[in-house]
């Protein structure tokens, strides 16, 4: 995982970076195998815009490729050049135009018309042929810039970035709210990383989730089926409805007393506890009768719903608190930026709010391996989970009441940074600051080693991943 004191080893691209490393690359096929910009982009698209796998394909069988893209031309005889085959008029030769060496011909506005047709279809535009039945020849950029309007243009050049960043195996888009940016990783960087985003939003690369240490993707996404799936609301149904006696048909109970009547064309009388008829032989029903299958599939249903909620409450509740903080700090990156209060650098406040939103998230996805380790029933594992994991939120929470209840209070415009009262926030910012990066920091280390500090016979398994 990505942390905030290694190397980083990747790289933020903004659109026109992207574009221009495209661009770097198409001029170097073309360069290289001494083909046009369109038959070169054609190329590198089919090889997911892997510079060194197109060139590779072409040394080792150029007429292959050259065939296979529509490079060669047809050497079939042709008559009426001057014919469109498609509206089937007659016009002037300089009218007409082919999608490269193919030398199938057709009309200025037929094409105007295919080629707009085809940006209706989104990314598959980049893959249009000739008209020519059966013919493989692309249509490259250049006929695209020639004949389409401008509106066509812009959309065609938006999905090949779109492309380039999609095939290329090193570059992700940004899954941040309305970020157009994308992230290019060095090689061999590609598991259980985390990378930050120019627009302050942070990912795994793996899985392009928001970063989900001190958990492993298979965790995150166990737990996100977890909770959308049907099998919790079949838990709510065990644990809080019963079945009529008679129909059979789940119940909820929705009034004060325990007669219940079944929904017609049941309409059968029977009481919620014991489910027995509501007759003259219904007697108080308080005595506890053991070993009732139905009673036990009732507990253990409640039971399990009891733990999911312990832990998806904390989860969410975190992940509502993490988005605060987040709003808090853009907005005090905002009024801050570049202010100085009498000369007191404001830095340590920055950062005491980026520590806050990172500690959520930890803290957040720490109660997703917290529901998952106790499935396993390891006690030993369990107790010290839930003592690193208290020592980290206590000291968060201190962290954070310190924020939002003093943070306004000194540091509006009346604030005198050299009163004993600031320089007292300060240090005690900082010092929370310090102290709660230290807990977590610990919490997360013994989180991702599947806290092998205790020992346990049975093997562990990969960081991150509960047994």
């Amino acid at each position: 995982m990505g942390s905030d004191d290694e190397d980083l080893y990747y790289t933020i691209l903004s659109e026109e970076k992207i574009i221009q490393i495209q661009n770097n690359d198409i001029s170097n096929v073309c360069s290289c195998l001494s083909v046009s910009r369109g038959s070169a982009c054609t190329l590198l698209r089919l090889n997911n815009w892997n510079y060194n796998s197109a060139l590779d394909r072409w040394v080792s069988d150029e007429e292959k490729v050259r065939k296979s893209i529509g490079l060669l031309p047809d050497k079939k005889s042709r008559k009426n050049n001057n014919l469109c085959k498609i509206c089937f008029d007659e016009v002037e030769i300089s009218s007409m135009l082919s999608a490269g060496p193919c030398g199938h011909l057709f009309c200025t506005l037929c094409w105007k018309n295919y080629i707009a047709v085809s940006m209706d279809d989104g990314l598959e535009c980049l893959s249009l042929v000739c008209p020519k039945p059966k013919c493989k020849a692309y249509v490259g950029p250049e006929l695209v810039d020639t004949l389409a309007s401008k509106e066509d243009k812009e959309k065609y050049y938006r999905y090949l970035v779109r492309s380039y960043v999609e095939g290329h195996r090193d570059i992700k888009w940004c899954p941040g709210p309305a970020c157009e940016r994308a992230v290019q990783i060095e090689p061999g960087e590609r598991e259980n990383y985390d990378v930050a985003c120019d627009c302050s939003h942070r990912f795994c690369w793996n899985c392009t989730r928001e970063t989900h240490h001190p958990v492993d993707c298979k965790t995150v996404e166990k737990w996100i089926e977890l909770n959308s799936s049907e099998a919790e609301n079949t838990t709510w149904i065990l644990a809080y409805t019963k079945p009529c006696p008679k129909c059979k048909r789940n119940i909820e109970k929705n009034q004060g007393c325990n007669h219940m009547t079944c929904r017609q064309p049941c309409g059968h009388h029977f009481c919620w506890l014991c489910l027995g008829p509501l007759d003259k032989s219904h007697t108080n029903c308080n005595m506890y009768r053991a070993d009732e299958v139905g009673q036990k599939r009732v507990r253990g249903a409640r039971e399990h719903l009891d733990r999911y909620s312990h832990y998806y409450e904390r989860w969410a509740l975190n992940h509502k608190s993490g988005e605060k903080a987040l709003s808090d700090l853009n907005r005090v990156r905002g009024e801050l930026s570049g202010k100085k209060l009498a000369g007191v650098e404001l830095r340590f406040v920055i950062e005491a709010l980026e520590r806050i939103v990172e500690c959520r998230r930890e803290l957040k996805w720490s109660y997703v391996y917290g529901y998952y380790l106790c499935l396993t029933e390891q006690a030993a594992k369990i107790s010290f989970f839930e003592y690193l994991q208290g020592q980290a939120e206590e000291n968060l929470e201190r962290l954070h009441l310190c924020a939002e209840t003093d943070m306004n209070k000194y540091l509006g415009d009346d604030c005198c940074p050299s009163g004993d009262d600031f320089v007292a926030f300060k240090d005690n910012l900082v010092t929370l600051t310090d102290v709660t990066r230290n807990y977590f920091g610990e919490l997360v280390r013994a989180l991702e080693n599947n806290l092998s500090e205790i020992n346990d016979p049975r093997k562990e398994t990969t960081r991150g991943e509960i047994d």
